[in-house]
Order: C-alpha cells, then sequence, then structure tokens
C-alpha cells in the first residue's frame, strides 16, 4: 500500500473547483492508500494570520470531512501539530544550494503578483520537501505547476543522502491529477477565489440558486440551438457528474434541439448541485453542531502522522550526527 501526501492551505471557502480538482480524487485515494492529507498553517503564515488563520483552517478541515474524507481510511491533521516539519525543514536547508531556491517558480510568481519577498515565503520548497519526507510518502498528487517542487524535494533528499553517506530518505514521485476536472467560474475564466468567480456547494439554497444564475453567457435567443461544449453553465455541469452521464447527455440534447433557455440550464446545474451534495451538505450541518467530532478527526489524523514522523526522525537525526 502505497503512502499518499497531499496539503492545502487555508485561503478561504473550499468550492467547486476545489472539489473537482483535487478533493474527490482524494475520496478515491483513500479507498486503496495510505493517504495522509495536512493543511498548511504555516506556509499560510506567508499571507494570512491570526482570527483570519484560525477560522479558515477550521473551515478546511470541515469542509474536508463534509466532502467525504474518512478519518477512518485517512489521516487528516494540521501542520503545527505535527513539529517534526519543522525540524526537518531546518535540516533540509542546511544541505539546500541557494541556487536551488533562486530557481524556484512560484517564488518569482508570487512576488510577481504582489505578495511580499520574505524569508519564509523564499524557503517555501523547503517546508513543502519537509511535509513531503516526514511521512516517507511514495506519492504527491500535483497539477502541473507543482511538480517543480516535487523535483526539488528529490534533490533535497539525495543531498541529505549523499552528504550524510545513507538512504535515509526515499525519493517520492508525484502523479499529475490528469483526469481532475478544472472548472470555469460564473464569469467563464477558472474558477478561483483570487477571481471571486466560485460556486460553494454549502451555500443556503437561496443564495447558491441565485450565485448560479450570475453565470455570464451569451445572447442566442431561446427557441434557438445552443452549442453546450461552449456554454460555461454545462462546463461546470458536465464536471461535476462527467459528460457520459445521462444527465448530461439529456441537457446535451436540450441545448441542441433548441428551446432551452439559460435560466433553464442554470436551473438545472442548480438541482444537479443540490442532489450531488446533499449527503456532504448534511455532514457538514451535523460535523457544525458536533465540533468534537472534528477534533477528534484532527487528534486522531495528527497521531498518526506524528508515529510515521518520529520513525523518519529518528533515522535523520542519527545520520545527521544528532544522536
Amino acid at each position: 500500500m502505497a503512502t499518499v501526501l497531499s496539503g492545502i492551505q487555508p485561503s478561504g471557502q473550499l468550492h467547486l473547483g476545489n472539489w473537482a480538482g483535487a478533493i474527490r480524487q482524494f475520496i478515491d485515494l483513500q479507498q486503496q492508500h495510505d493517504l495522509f492529507i495536512f493543511v498548511a498553517s504555516y506556509h499560510a503564515l506567508t499571507t494570512l494570520r491570526g482570527e483570519e488563520l484560525r477560522a479558515n483552517t477550521r473551515q478546511v478541515v470541515v469542509d474536508y470531512l463534509a466532502f467525504g474524507l474518512d478519518p477512518q481510511r485517512c489521516h487528516l491533521y494540521l501542520q503545527q501539530d505535527v513539529p517534526e516539519v519543522s525540524e526537518l525543514a531546518w535540516i533540509l536547508s542546511c544541505v539546500c544550494p541557494k541556487h536551488l531556491m533562486d530557481k524556484a517558480v512560484s517564488f518569482k510568481d508570487k512576488v510577481e503578483r504582489g505578495l511580499s519577498a520574505s524569508v519564509g515565503l523564499y524557503t517555501y520548497p523547503i517546508l513543502q520537501a519537509a511535509d513531503i519526507l516526514i511521512v516517507d510518502a511514495d506519492l504527491v498528487p500535483v497539477g502541473k505547476d507543482q511538480v517543480q517542487h516535487i523535483e526539488i524535494t528529490r534533490d533535497l533528499a539525495q543531498k541529505f543522502n549523499y552528504h550524510t553517506d545513507s538512504e535515509c530518505f526515499k525519493l517520492p514521485a508525484y502523479r499529475l491529477a490528469e483526469h481532475a476536472q478544472v472548472l470555469p467560474g460564473i464569469d467563464g475564466e477558472k474558477m478561483s477565489k483570487s477571481y471571486g468567480n466560485t460556486i460553494d456547494p454549502f451555500m443556503d439554497e437561496k443564495p447558491l440558486r441565485k450565485r448560479i444564475m450570475k453565470i455570464v453567457t451569451d445572447g442566442t435567443p431561446q427557441e434557438e440551438p445552443k452549442d453546450p461544449e461552449t456554454c460555461t453553465v454545462y462546463k461546470i455541469f458536465t464536471g461535476i457528474v462527467g459528460s457520459q452521464d445521462p444527465r448530461s447527455q439529456d441537457l446535451a440534447a436540450r441545448y441542441r434541439d433548441g428551446g432551452l433557455g439559460y435560466g433553464h440550464a442554470k436551473q438545472a446545474l442548480f438541482e444537479l448541485i443540490m442532489e450531488v451534495f446533499a449527503e456532504p451538505r448534511q455532514r457538514r450541518k451535523a460535523l457544525l453542531a458536533n465540533p468534537n467530532e472534528v477534533d477528534a478527526a484532527l487528534a486522531s489524523g495528527a497521531a498518526a502522522a506524528r508515529e510515521r514522523a518520529s520513525q523518519v526522525m529518528d533515522r535523520v537525526r542519527k545520520a545527521a550526527g544528532l544522536r
């Protein structure tokens, strides 16, 4: 059974794009792998602090559990609850050549977008490497923009092994999320919190329906045939259930036949979201009413992560000469 690791920054309310692009994949992976999922609260300190970070972190955990992550099948934990991560990050930084951080694309991108060039942001890939190596991860699901971080992780693992004449770290592989859906937002661009175009499937019914009705469409009259493949409403619909689903095929036929107004298509999308996410919506209500259940899930996940981390750090300290 392979160990799989992934993390998410607590940057705000999760949305359909997060579910289609990552969370749905995690729910599948937990069935057959030893899955570790952490909330990257230390990473978030480069942009968030205080009550906003605290609230966002809790919200992400509740939403992950509501979407279907099962504490009996995976290990969900907060980054700060595994302090060995910070220790390992420092040890890795001591074998990391500066030029490796200089060429990190994510740092350049974030600075160009206006983030302050803090040391934490600069050394972000080292902490990310520690996250991966601390649980002996075999596989890390990533998008194409994250492949470089896995390559840096492998480089650091190899450098530590070389400098300590050991086989302390295995070299993790990455798995491109080829089947993950990239959903458009209500403006037709990629669904993203930074664009303010997201759809939250946990919204109350009336605000959710109102949000969906704001999806941008063209001016084709109701009676005329339409191409579903070019419509944002249809793209979101098929991103949820797939183009081969009978519900998608029926909706596509209605587009092509004419007589379907965009308001009808949006209503169909609203009803689909209410159907597909009925159980997650109920789970979320139950979790919010029973915070002890959330705390228990995090405690269990942190215990499993720390057990694995202690084994790894025992090897690391010995190899480094700290024991």
